[in-house]
This record gives structure tokens, C-alpha cells and sequence, in this order.
């Protein structure tokens, strides 16, 4: 392998901390926060309880533990989730839903991982003895498999309306959820008002090195607590991985509309690449899918080819492959990149 990466675009999970946020985390108070008293731990759960618009919060390892307390805490077993069929939790959490939470998943269709309130509100179970129990319905904004899909807000908005008629709950997995915000421009708490609990991820398109953090009541954040303890989340001087997340809050944000702009850049010059296709119009954030004509080989063969030359990508499929933008990649880094890919390809 070519050891001189032009660009890593596997996932906007592989970023390395700046400088800054090095800093950060070196410089950061710490307590023990199974015991309740890390300074920045508390700082930064109370931080993202106000920007979601909670009553409060709790920091967890990963975005994975995030998704699957909030079931836990909303759940009983037995119990039903209504959620897409390309959702992250069914696909890529290890079965939690029914190893740790016990519940079924009622799994809907729907372009770019976008299910209807139509299709929502047939799903819902009749309350009788002989069926699973319709609990909770499973959103995720922006949408991983969708290819970063932002939900229209309306769609969110009559989803609660039917919660309420069912005595249903709601979850959003924003492990990207800052990406949507900058996207559309609406503030995070548009989003999350109409959801009983929220996950949030840092180590994506933020930047940070480690860490997801949980919104809801203060007494879900109790249960989502107790839990996190049961399935061994608890960290002790997990503070200067706070510092980090707060870091990334604080200067990260803005700037995912440049990571945008180099996913629409790099999406259009692989649409006009012969043997390379991309749904243009569905780039609306940092994640893109590019369809690979069998001529060239398989996904896996291109990202080998690729990979020498320095483009790093994901073969998610036996001609696809998956491309995500993020701090560590520049414009000029899309400039070359484009330019490797079309030479290897010619």
C-alpha cells in the first residue's frame, strides 16, 4: 500500500484531534465520573443538554451505547421499534436491540432511509395479547445508509403527532445530527423537541477522538444511567475526552458546510467519470455512494487500485462504494484526488 494518503475517505470516524484539541484534552480537569465529580464531564453533559434542548445528559463511549441505552430506557422486552430498514441500529449495533433490549424491529422502506408518517402509523401494532407491543419509532438524521440524508422536519413533526395518539416514544440517533443543522440552518433543538431521547456522536464529522453523549428528562437520564453502568460504559477520568467533545462544539461545527462542499465537489466530478455513477442530487451532506460499472472491476478491486494511489474508500457492496468527507480532508485533497481517480480509471 502507497503510505502517501491524498485522502482517507473510508469514514468520518478515522480524524485525528488538531492540535487544539490536543490541547485541550491535555489541559482538561478531570475527576471520576462513575463517582459523579469529573468537572468536564459535567460541564459538557450540562453543555449538550442545553443545545438540544433537555433537561439533561450523559456521556457515554460510543454512538452504538448511545443507541442502545436510550432503547433500553424506553423499552420493555417484548416490546416492538419501528425503524428503517438501512437504520444503524439494525444493521451495525450487533443485534442490541434483541440481545440487550429484548424488542423486535418492524423495519420500513423508503428512499434514501426516509420511511413515511403513513408507513409509521400502519406499522403500529393493535394493542392485543398476540402481538408485539409498538413501543418506538427510530429515527436517524442524518441518515448513514440514505448517503447522509437530511428527514424534512415535517415528517419528524406528524411522526410525534402519531406517537401521541399511540402513547408511543421517539428516538433520534443524531450521531450526525450537526450536519443536518448546518445543512438546513436550523437550530439542533428544532430537531430534538420532538423526540423523548437524542444520541449525539463526537468522534464523526466533529472530530474528537472518542465519545457519544445521550439527551433526555433528567429521569430517563437516570435509567439511561444505570444502564450504561450495566453494560459497562463507565469511564473514570473521562474528562479529557470531554474537553475534547467541548472542543469540537466549539470550533467544529461551522465549519462541516467546507466537509459538504467537498462531498458535492468530489460527487459530481465521480458522476462525470465513466464507469462511475453517483446520485448527485442526494449529496446533500459528507456521504456519498458510487456505483461501479462492471467493466472496471468489482467496489473492492477499484478500492484497492485506489488505496495505491493514495484515495482511500469503503467497497460496502459488491459494485459500490462509499465515500465521507471531514476535517482531515481539504479541498486540495479533493482537487487530487479526482484527478489519481480518473488517471487510475483511464
Amino acid at each position: 500500500m502507497n503510505r502517501s494518503v491524498i485522502a482517507d475517505l473510508r469514514s468520518d470516524t478515522v480524524t485525528q484531534p488538531t492540535p487544539e484539541m490536543r490541547r485541550a484534552i491535555a489541559e482538561a480537569q478531570v475527576g471520576d465520573d462513575v463517582l459523579g465529580d469529573d468537572p468536564t464531564v459535567i460541564a459538557l453533559q450540562e453543555k449538550v443538554a442545553a443545545l438540544l434542548g433537555k433537561e439533561a445528559a450523559l456521556f457515554v463511549p460510543s454512538g452504538s451505547m448511545a443507541n442502545q441505552t436510550a432503547i433500553r430506557a424506553l423499552t420493555e422486552p417484548g416490546d416492538e421499534i419501528i425503524a428503517h430498514e438501512d437504520s444503524h441500529i439494525y444493521h451495525y449495533e450487533g443485534g442490541a436491540f434483541a440481545g440487550v433490549s429484548g424488542c423486535s424491529l418492524r423495519l420500513l422502506p423508503g428512499r434514501y432511509g426516509i420511511f413515511t408518517p403513513e408507513q409509521a402509523a400502519a406499522a403500529v401494532r393493535p394493542v392485543e395479547s398476540h402481538f408485539a407491543q409498538t413501543r418506538l419509532i427510530v429515527v436517524e438524521n442524518t441518515h448513514n445508509r440514505g448517503g447522509g440524508s437530511i428527514w424534512p422536519l415535517e415528517h419528524i413533526q406528524q411522526l410525534r403527532r402519531l406517537a401521541d395518539e399511540h402513547s408511543l416514544r421517539m428516538h433520534l440517533d443524531g450521531a450526525r445530527l450537526m450536519n443536518a443543522c448546518v445543512a438546513t440552518g436550523l437550530n439542533p433543538a428544532e430537531y430534538t423537541k420532538y423526540f423523548d431521547t437524542v444520541s449525539m456522536c463526537f468522534s464523526k464529522g466533529l472530530g474528537a477522538p472518542v465519545g457519544s453523549v445521550v439527551a433526555a428528562t433528567r429521569a430517563t437520564i437516570r435509567r439511561v444511567h444505570r444502564f450504561r453502568k450495566m453494560f459497562g460504559g463507565g469511564m473514570r477520568q473521562a474528562g479529557i475526552l470531554a474537553a475534547a467533545a467541548i472542543h469540537a462544539l466549539d470550533h467544529h461545527v461551522e465549519r462541516l458546510a467546507d466537509d459538504h462542499a467537498n462531498a458535492r465537489r468530489l460527487a459530481e466530478a465521480l458522476d462525470q467519470t465513466p464507469g462511475l455513477s453517483v446520485d448527485v442530487d442526494a449529496v446533500v451532506t459528507n456521504i456519498m455512494y458510487i456505483d461501479v460499472a462492471p467493466h472496471l472491476g468489482s467496489a473492492a478491486d477499484l478500492a484497492a487500485r485506489f488505496e495505491e494511489l493514495g484515495v482511500r474508500m469503503l467497497a460496502i457492496a459488491p459494485q459500490r462504494l462509499r465515500a465521507v468527507t471531514h476535517l482531515d480532508v481539504s479541498a486540495s485533497a479533493i482537487k487530487r484526488s479526482i484527478e489519481v481517480i480518473r488517471q487510475a480509471l483511464s
